[in-house]
């Protein structure tokens, strides 16, 4: 089956996060943040959404046809505001787990690059169409819009995404590895500008962080 790659539509964000938190609900960053497993999807769901909608205004945020995968990225040609009434938002989306995202906030805040940049905060597959060729889909068409826009890209993923990221021009900088707990790893990845083809998911979400200056 050929799916569409298209952009999301302000009505489609919510089913986006939902995406997004089913993706992650099962990896050890999601019980990280989330250790409770009963509360673990609806907070993911109702945090990604506060990124989503964010997105919505400083990014791109691109869906397949069928509404099973998706891509949330941010344009940082500057540094970027926090989402409206971010910490008041979030306290209500995690309650008692909001500091940990606030860590990760920090975590992507300090090791993302100061110079413009695009930021691949979310990539995103729903696990019953997992290893079905939608995130490398997603992925091709990113990599359209990097070479037409010009912008180096970054990403902190799982070590899980670390191979498709890198079929599309991704390199891992192994020196700033992440393990913000025991179990749970992190990986900076870098694309240059223009490195069209070249070799070398679930990609974790934006900040624009308590200091402005993530996505």
């Amino acid at each position: 089956m050929t799916h569409r790659i298209r952009a999301a539509r302000w009505v489609e964000r919510e089913h986006v996060a939902a995406v997004i938190a089913e993706a992650l609900q099962p990896t050890p960053i999601a019980a990280w943040l989330v250790p409770d497993q009963e509360q673990r999807g609806p907070v993911l769901t109702d945090v990604a959404a506060i990124w989503v909608e964010h997105a919505m205004f400083y990014g791109d945020v691109h869906v397949t046809s069928d509404l099973t995968a998706a891509t949330v990225c941010f344009r940082r040609y500057r540094p970027l505001p926090p989402p409206a009434s971010y910490t008041t938002r979030l306290a209500t989306a995690a309650g008692p787990h909001a500091d940990n995202f606030l860590a990760l906030d920090d975590i992507i805040a300090n090791r993302q690059p100061t110079k413009a940049h695009y930021h691949l905060a979310y990539l995103a597959v729903r696990p019953p169409h997992q290893r079905t060729g939608l995130g490398r889909t997603l992925m091709h068409h990113l990599r359209s819009r990097l070479d037409l826009i010009d912008l180096p890209s970054w990403t902190l993923t799982l070590p899980t995404g670390e191979h498709l990221l890198a079929q599309t021009g991704y390199t891992a900088d192994h020196h700033a590895i992440v393990r913000p707990a025991d179990g749970v790893t992190l990986q900076p990845m870098s694309r240059r500008c223009g490195q069209r083809d070249e070799p070398a998911t679930t990609a974790l979400h934006p900040t624009s962080g308590r200091q402005n200056s993530r996505a």
